[in-house]
């Protein structure tokens, strides 16, 4: 009984402890509440920003509960935690003793005691221009904010005819309205468009809007709808910090979804956010700049519109869309107050539509690393033929005559034989190539030292005569009239330098001729050791013409070789102009050392680069490669550098065949970059040709490639087999979504 008791009673003592110090909790709850009350008070009329803010808080709180929103919101904690963090920075870049102590709990229970003491001291009205196209429900909207017929509306004509005010209470709100005339798509209607956008710019100059709302219909918005002229009209009569303030507005969002590709509905999130994407992307190449995310509120002012139980339109995922966009209308005139009170710059500085964008200067330096294929060699000789040995050259001339067998003739032949005939001709063709292409060889040699003066009466020169090869017959049209045009831009206009011919692309912008542009290359031996060549290529559509050029002057002087180089490339609207000179010379039979200088001119920046490279080769099949170099404009510096070896095969260069392994490394921006690559091509059989690529770098990006030439035969076949598999796992997969459903 006594421990009972003794229990009872420190149970007791407990209580009544755990009583007072709730009590007292709450008693100093509510004498801090009352203090920040208090401060809440004496601070009106302060003029110093950083109170400022977090009078923007409370009122913003309060202003969110009046909407029936909850503070939970994501909007709301979103431009909660951005007001503080602003608060933050601009107190400790001020270097103010006193940090801004209203955090965003304290900010609640005061905007909670305010509107519970039933304060209503707000001083607060928005502001919001509306734009969109004619017919998107722009009057429809505002009507549905107001719950009654502002302005009229029509289902089958242009409804307002002017610019026009509608003032309002929503929700304790003063709310102001500029209603637009409805914009005509930019088919032959740029002129009436603009008209009406610089009537709009005039009136709002004086007195410029809190909020804009552009409009879209959301059943409507698709790749063959959008309208790109109108957002870049748009862009350029208000200029790009238009879109900063402005909430995309997808109406009609309640209409029955599209199919998909499989024949069923799309998911109505999905659908969502292909359209939002689509506008958001067409926005961005408006205002040349991808940084830009806009607010999107879903709206439907349909009759018969469902409602919840609190009377207000949702839409099919539950949204209450009429809170939610005045609680996007509030949040974006709160955040663009705060941002001019503090005087923060935007976030991203938009970019003129004429400027030029920044290059990429690890681009600009893997192009200035890269060996450059100048068709010329050292001394007149390649590195890799000093091997070869004249006792090769003669065994294909000593082989015996070989029949060549017909097609019957070859179904005849048992397996053993038909492998020993193909591979029979394989290697004869082996050997032929690796003929002519000695020949080939030598004939550079001997050409550079006739027309130098050392060997002006060669005997090669005597004996030597263009090889004669029989070209196909030329497919002659049925007709040359104009309902045939496969005759047109099918001739080549070349002589032994020069060789013009057109660029045919069957799903280019001209899909009668397929002509897509100009392709030009010149080549012309000056003298024995000085080579000039000139390779374009040009292109002209409806919109865009692009150029793109190489030309370059080759040197050779005993055993060093001068490369001079310009090439020209367009990107966008601007020409990038890049000089090159490399000096190339053998130190050793098996060795070779080069240097080289870059300078680039992309718009107004310039850059310079420079490298360093050597080179091993061990025999024919063994090459060791390193290099290095640097590239500095602009304000901004790269480096980096690659170690190659390559192993070919044993019919090089007839054959094709090797295996490349390389390390390399990249420094930009104080941040250093490790990779490493693995390639191999090879044969299988007598027709394949496969190549294996892959690559891995610090950051564990990498890529992994197969590749597959080989006949067309083969390759219809692989499509096809590809093609059913693909849809016989189609057609299993769909059938078990059904079996579930």
């Amino acid at each position: 009984m006594e421990m009972v008791t003794g229990a009872a009673i420190s149970s007791e003592r407990t209580l009544s402890e755990n009583q007072v110090n709730v009590s007292s909790v709450h008693e100093q709850s509510l004498v801090t509440e009352a203090s920040a009350l208090a401060q809440y008070n004496s601070n009106k009329g302060n003029k110093d920003p950083l109170t400022q803010v977090e009078a923007f808080q409370i009122s913003f709180l309060r202003l969110v509960q009046r909407i029936g929103q909850s503070p939970e919101n994501p909007v709301v904690l979103q431009v909660l935690y951005r007001l503080e963090l602003a608060s933050l920075i601009r107190a400790a870049e001020s270097n103010n003793v006193k940090k801004p102590g209203l955090k965003i709990d304290k900010a609640r229970a005061l905007a909670l005691a305010l509107e519970e003491s039933g304060h209503d001291d707000i001083d607060f009205s928005l502001k919001i221009l509306v734009l969109g196209k004619t017919g998107v429900g722009k009057s429809a909207t505002v009507n549905s904010l107001f719950d009654e017929a502002k302005v009229t509306t029509n289902a089958f004509r242009p409804s307002t005819k002017g610019i026009q005010q509608v003032v309002g209470t929503i929700k304790g709100i003063k709310v102001t309205f500029i209603d637009t005339p409805g914009l005509l798509p930019s088919n032959n209607n740029q002129r009436r468009n603009r008209k009406i956008l610089i009537e709009v710019r005039k009136f709002i100059r004086k007195s410029p809007p809190d909020v804009v709302l552009y409009f879209e219909r959301l059943d409507f918005y698709d790749r063959v709808y959008y309208d790109f002229p109108l957002l870049k009209l748009i862009t350029n009569v208000f200029g790009s910090s238009i879109w900063f303030n402005t909430i995309l507005v997808m109406t009609h969002s309640s209409s029955p979804l599209p199919e998909g590709m499989d024949g069923y509905p799309v998911s109505y999130e999905e659908f969502v956010g292909q359209r939002t994407k689509l506008l958001q992307s067409y926005i961005h190449q408006a205002v040349s700049n991808t940084q830009l995310e806009n607010p999107v509120l879903l709206a439907e002012n349909h009759p018969m519109c469902m409602k919840n139980s609190k009377g207000e339109k949702v839409l099919p995922n539950g949204q209450a869309w009429l809170s939610q966009l005045l609680l996007l209308s509030i949040s974006t005139k709160v955040l663009g107050d705060a941002n001019s009170l503090l005087k923060f710059q935007n976030s991203f500085q938009f970019v003129k539509s004429d400027s030029i964008r920044q290059p990429s200067l690890p681009h600009l330096l893997s192009s200035l690393l890269q060996p450059r294929s100048t068709g010329t060699s050292i001394g007149g000789n390649d590195f890799q033929v000093d091997d070869l040995s004249d006792g090769e050259e003669d065994e294909y001339d000593q082989l015996p005559p070989i029949r060549i067998l017909t097609k019957a003739q070859y179904q005849q032949l048992s397996r053993l034989q038909k492998n020993a005939y193909l591979d029979e001709l394989d290697y004869r063709e082996t050997l032929y190539l690796k003929k002519q292409w000695r020949a080939e060889i030598r004939r550079n040699k001997e050409s550079m030292l006739s027309n130098s003066g050392a060997s002006e009466n060669s005997e090669f020169e005597n004996s030597s005569s263009d090889e004669v090869v029989q070209l196909p017959d030329m497919a002659i049209p049925l007709s040359f009239d104009s309902n045939c045009p496969s005759h047109r831009y099918r001739c080549l206009l070349g002589t032994n330098e020069w060789l013009l011919r057109p660029v045919l692309d069957s799903q280019g912008w001209d899909h009668d001729v397929c002509f897509d542009g100009i392709s030009l290359d010149f080549s012309k031996q000056i003298k024995g050791n000085l080579t000039a060549s000139v390779a374009g290529q040009m292109r002209k559509d409806k919109v865009d013409f692009s150029i793109q050029s190489d030309s370059g002057v080759n040197f050779v002087h005993g055993k060093c070789l001068f490369v001079s180089a310009f090439d020209i490339l367009t990107a966008d609207k601007a020409l990038v102009c890049t000089y090159r000179g490399d000096v190339k010379f053998k130190n050793l039979n098996c060795n070779s050392t080069g240097c080289g200088l870059s300078l680039t001119s992309f718009g107004k920046m310039h850059f310079i680069g420079a490298k360093l490279e050597d080179s091993i080769s061990l025999g024919r099949r063994f090459k060791l490669v390193a290099n290095t170099g640097c590239l500095v404009g602009n304000s901004q510096e790269t480096y980096g550098g690659s170690v190659e070896a390559t192993i070919r095969g044993k019919d090089f260069p007839v054959r094709d065949e090797k295996v490349t392994v390389a390390a390399n490394f990249l420094t930009y921006d104080k941040d250093m970059v490790l990779g490493g690559s693995f390639q191999t091509d090879f044969r299988v059989g007598r027709v394949a040709k496969m190549s294996f690529n892959a690559n891995m770098n610090s950051r564990s990006l990498g890529q992994i490639s197969f590749k597959v030439s080989t006949s067309e035969h083969f390759e219809l076949g692989l499509i096809t087999a590809v093609s059913l598999i693909q849809a016989l796992f189609h057609k299993r997969n769909k059938s078990h979504e059904w079996e579930k459903t």
